[in-house]
């Protein structure tokens, strides 16, 4: 029976329509209303490894944040001192049962992503972890005052301090993130720089790990039955680039959609300028600076036959101009730091004494130190040695880079020779680490407290660690004790810390050139963006891209 040329027509519109709705459907696959979007995150460097306790880099920390709980984290407020200001994560609740002793109730429902139950014996077994000697963290100096972590059942976990000081609890939770005890105890703690759960680790946070393309991207997915609550934006992906004007480049043309730290005047103006996208400028977190390595390279007994001598440093801190220096770089965007510290701090004080710019000084200081240019051939000289040293730099940061030239050139008016050694990101770390260097321009992303953040990189606690060109000077560790120590009253603090930076300053250890403040770059069809100075990312499960905003990137079906 032949059909209808309407009917026929009415039949044809309805299987187009069932065709575009099963293509619809097939395309965003795992997507339930507000739970869709992929976000593409632009960063310029890549995780050396996703095991938190034997990584410093902050694109580690950004990913690892959404793979590994806390006990609790910090609230908006961003207060460390006390407890009232922290919101629970892995802890359901907590107390103290004495002035050093703090109990831990674990929420029932938190999971590892492999179906284990997260247990008190993971928090026991992360904390030995973390302040184990073979793994040697970065972070174990944070956590020197705990005594002991130990278990009273599956779900309850005692934390006893060896003294009571008012960031106790920000030490007891902050710095670890918790790690599933039953996939890493058989591990070798000598090994876990090279585990392969780094490569594909599996946690107990939001987002679930999928793959990791080594030099190119990896990339998460949203755990549809976290406890907390299940994260907006189904995918996340960061995708690696050389530098932040790539970075910045991929976001403009709508192959990303975020990027942090928007580390040039003409990264910022060309973000600011497109109309696709939102600025979200905030405290800055990091602070970069020229550190001198005060011991011989590969041997830690024996001072540097340049930078052991105190006078020698300080001569070359007042030759550096660090106002030019800031103004050739960064523009208005960042601003030189009165010490190791990044804007974040509330310690900032530009009143805090500091070596004067005076290169006629610093000149004079390297005459009478015995360094001459005997020969006339520009660099000045002791004992036929020439005053000449060797500058360590990263090829991924092009402001490090720029930094470097401009320091040479200064030091070169002076009579100092400085050759750059510029090298892939990884081999800096390398060698920073193993202090095979004699200076080098580092940054360091700060704790949003000095008491942790100083006291890994400028104390005797940090040897071996992130104090890479191992300074030390006791009236300073002192001066950090007692700033710890009286951390709830501000005043008596402050001039505790006050006295410690002016006293590394007059050492010396480096020349501290800049912090910047921060500012994060995302397109405007990502909804709810909330940003927390200490770790922009921390947040993201809040975030949202919503239906009517979804491109085809979001509609690719995993």
């Amino acid at each position: 029976m032949p059909t209808h040329p309407i009917a026929a027509r009415l039949i044809t519109l309805a299987a187009l329509a069932a065709l575009t709705l099963t293509a619809g459907c097939k395309r965003q696959a795992g997507c339930a209303g507000e739970y869709c979007g992929t976000l593409v995150i632009a960063a310029a460097g890549e995780p050396d490894i996703l095991l938190p306790p034997v990584s410093e880099f902050a694109t580690t920390r950004d990913v690892s944040d959404q793979l590994f709980l806390k006990l609790a984290d910090l609230g908006p407020s961003g207060n460390t001192v006390g407890d009232e200001d922290f919101q629970a994560q892995l802890a359901e609740r907590w107390e103290w049962d004495a002035p050093t002793t703090l109990v831990f109730h674990l929420d029932p429902r938190a999971r590892w992503q492999d179906g284990q139950a997260v247990t008190a014996g993971d928090v026991a077994f992360t904390y030995d972890a973390y302040t184990d000697t073979l793994v040697n963290s970065s972070f174990r100096t944070s956590l020197r005052h705990i005594a002991a972590v130990t278990t009273r059942d599956s779900l309850t976990v005692v934390f006893r301090f060896r003294q009571r000081y008012p960031e106790m609890f920000y030490d007891a939770v902050y710095q670890m993130r918790i790690l599933p005890a039953h996939l890493l105890r058989e591990l070798p703690r000598d090994q876990w720089r090279s585990a392969a759960f780094g490569r594909a680790p599996v946690g107990d946070g939001p987002y679930r790990f999928v793959a990791w393309k080594a030099g190119e991207s990896i990339e998460l997915a949203a755990d549809s039955t976290f406890f907390l609550g299940r994260p907006h934006i189904r995918r996340v992906i960061w995708r690696f680039t050389p530098d932040q004007q790539v970075a910045v480049t991929q976001l403009i043309a709508g192959d990303a959609d975020a990027v942090e730290v928007l580390v040039s005047p003409d990264n910022v103006r060309r973000a600011r300028a497109d109309s696709e996208l939102v600025t979200y400028p905030y405290k800055g977190s990091a602070y970069g600076y020229v550190g001198f390595n005060l011991a011989a390279p590969g041997d830690t007994t024996k001072p540097h036959p340049l930078f052991g001598d105190r006078d020698l440093r300080r001569a070359l801190v007042m030759a550096t101009d660090r106002e030019r220096l800031l103004r050739n770089v960064w523009g208005d965007l960042a601003k030189v730091p009165p010490g190791p510290m990044s804007q974040l701090w509330w310690i900032w004080d530009p009143e805090i004494r500091e070596l004067p710019h005076d290169s006629a000084q610093a000149a004079r200081l390297l005459t009478r130190l015995g360094w001459s240019d005997s020969d006339g051939d520009g660099t000045r000289d002791h004992d036929g040695r020439p005053l000449a040293f060797h500058l360590l730099v990263p090829t991924s940061s092009a402001s490090r880079r720029q930094y470097a030239r401009l320091l040479q050139e200064q030091f070169r008016t002076i009579g100092v020779n400085v050759d750059l050694d510029e090298v892939d990101f990884s081999v800096f770390n390398d060698r920073a680490r193993a202090g095979r260097f004699d200076a080098l321009i580092n940054v360091w992303n700060t704790d949003p407290t000095p008491s942790s953040g100083f006291t890994q990189t400028w104390t005797r606690a940090g040897f071996g660690r992130s104090n890479y060109g191992h300074y030390a000077n006791p009236t300073v560790d002192d001066l950090v004790d007692r700033a710890v120590a009286t951390a709830a009253n501000r005043d008596q603090a402050r001039r505790a810390w006050r006295g410690a930076i002016e006293t590394l300053n007059q050492d010396a250890p480096g020349i501290f050139l800049f912090a910047p403040g921060s500012v994060a770059a995302i397109h405007r069809r990502v909804a709810d963006v909330a940003i927390r100075p200490d770790s922009w990312l921390a947040l993201l499960r809040t975030w949202r891209i919503p239906a009517d905003r979804l491109t085809d990137r979001d509609r690719v079906e995993r």
